[in-house]
């Protein structure tokens, strides 16, 4: 199964966009096992639960680190391509959603009292969020 699809039907299953994004990303890697990708995820849906940075641009960025990061604070290349990748996610994100954050993705604080329920029965979500995890994944894996 390709990750684009692994991290729809995660979502499809109940969790999070971040949880959804972050565990396709790593799905394999001999560095962090599913279990604790949902876990370590678990808190960055909604945009962190307040409308802020998007769920699966989280997903996707723990995931490029798990990939691309360093592990050594003296490695200063390590440093420099982890902010370059960073930067180059969210260049293309914005690019094709016009922002990183949720609440403007979605038109509203998911967040706030009641909102989950008003943007699910508006159709809001899963559908925008269903586009920016499959784009999260897509540009992610097509990063150099």
């Amino acid at each position: 199964m390709d990750r684009k699809q692994l991290a729809l039907d995660t979502h499809a299953a109940g969790f999070n966009c971040a949880q959804a994004v972050f565990t396709a990303l790593v799905d394999g890697s001999p560095r962090i096992g599913r279990t604790a990708a949902l876990r370590v995820s678990a808190c960055f849906g909604g945009g962190m639960r307040c409308g802020e940075v998007c769920g699966a641009v989280t997903g996707a960025l723990m995931g490029l680190g798990v990939a691309r990061g360093f592990d050594d604070a003296a490695d200063l290349d390590g440093k420099a391509r982890a902010a370059a990748v960073a930067r180059a996610f969210h260049a293309e994100f914005r690019k094709r959603h016009g922002t990183l954050l949720c609440r403007e993705l979605l038109g509203e604080d998911p967040g706030a009292p009641g909102a989950v329920d008003r943007l699910k029965a508006a159709g809001k979500m899963p559908a925008v969020c269903n586009g920016a995890i499959a784009d999260a994944v897509n540009i992610a894996e097509a990063l150099p």
